[in-house]
């Protein structure tokens, strides 16, 4: 697998996120079949693995992805995020989303840090958080003063790399300014553009960027007609029936172009994502083996510069209709 570098932390270029294998995602899932994906991204050099201890109920993405890993920390880089799953009894402040829920509600004050790290540090028996993501900004707290309460944790050997998670480019300056940031993960893809301003911050800090949703919820492998029960995508109004239809049109023409490059339209949305930064990588979900390498065999895909641009000139002509989730 190819790497890319974060920062100082090196990972493989493309990862496993791993939200998708918790109840309530894509519908329902058991924890064998759950381990057996996780499992399948390890063995095809997928192991960058990212999770938070907001997915599923009670840590439980965070305890399956200890268990998955457990005899093999040491090929692992391991990522997991904090903020939302907030202790009972502790106040949260409302981040706008553009799901139809309409908000999450985040802490990230610094007295409260060091209990999501040392509960994750259970929940993923381990002893060392590679990546640590404070996963929304707090809109009650300055990010400097939450960025400090995680350098506590870098000195005490608890994590090894500080990371933000869906941040702005003013966000991410004023963090890198109280400690290093490796790592920024936002969502980027085909389907969601990056902000220019904080692209250029990124690179202007030396900071990595870990794309996250790279594939569009799904929707860039062409494969989603329509939405099982149980699925969180019907929050998202661009998987509306009359949505996805229309959007899923839009799309022909980088379908078109995958199929007349023999890949498939997944792969080509995460070499494309690859090739726009040197210091980009990625971490597609996905609960099928097969489906898995396939994602992850994109990072050894080279973009001829007229597929860029013919690429692009697609991508100019498509306006997605309905919002996601920032």
């Amino acid at each position: 697998m190819k790497t890319r570098e974060l920062g100082s932390l090196r990972v493989p270029a493309i990862g496993f996120g791993a939200m998708v294998l918790s109840p309530g995602v894509y519908g329902d899932i058991d924890d064998t079949r759950a381990e057996a994906a996780l499992k399948a991204a390890l063995d095809a050099g997928g192991t960058h693995v990212d999770t938070s201890d907001a997915y599923g109920a009670n840590g439980h993405n965070e305890r399956l992805v200890g268990r998955a890993i457990k005899g093999r920390r040491d090929e692992v880089v391991l990522a997991t995020k904090f903020g939302l799953a907030i202790p009972e009894g502790e106040p949260s402040r409302a981040h706008p989303v553009g799901y139809a829920f309409n908000e999450l509600r985040v802490n990230a004050e610094p007295r409260l840090i060091r209990g999501y790290a040392e509960r994750s540090l259970r929940n993923l028996d381990t002893d060392v958080i590679d990546l640590y993501y404070a996963h929304y900004p707090d809109p009650g707290v300055p990010i400097e003063d939450t960025v400090g309460a995680m350098a506590e944790l870098v000195r005490d050997g608890l994590i090894r790399h500080v990371g933000l998670s869906n941040v702005t480019a003013a966000q991410l300056r004023a963090a890198h300014a109280a400690h290093p940031v490796s790592a920024v993960q936002n969502e980027w893809s085909m389907w969601r553009p990056l902000d220019p301003d904080l692209l250029a911050t990124a690179r202007e800090l030396g900071v990595g960027i870990v794309a996250w949703s790279p594939l569009g919820n799904g929707f860039l492998t062409g494969t989603v007609q329509s939405l099982g029960e149980g699925d969180f995508r019907h929050n998202a109004p661009r998987f509306s029936a009359e949505n996805l239809s229309a959007n899923n049109d839009r799309y022909a023409p980088i379908r078109t172009l995958a199929a007349t490059l023999g890949i498939s339209p997944a792969q080509l949305a995460l070499a494309w994502l690859l090739h726009q930064d040197e210091h980009v990588a990625t971490i597609p979900g996905s609960r099928t083996p097969a489906h898995i390498t396939e994602n992850l065999d994109a990072a050894d895909l080279t973009l001829h510069p007229d597929t860029l641009a013919r690429v692009d000139e697609a991508l100019s002509g498509i306006e997605v209709t309905g919002g996601t989730l920032l």
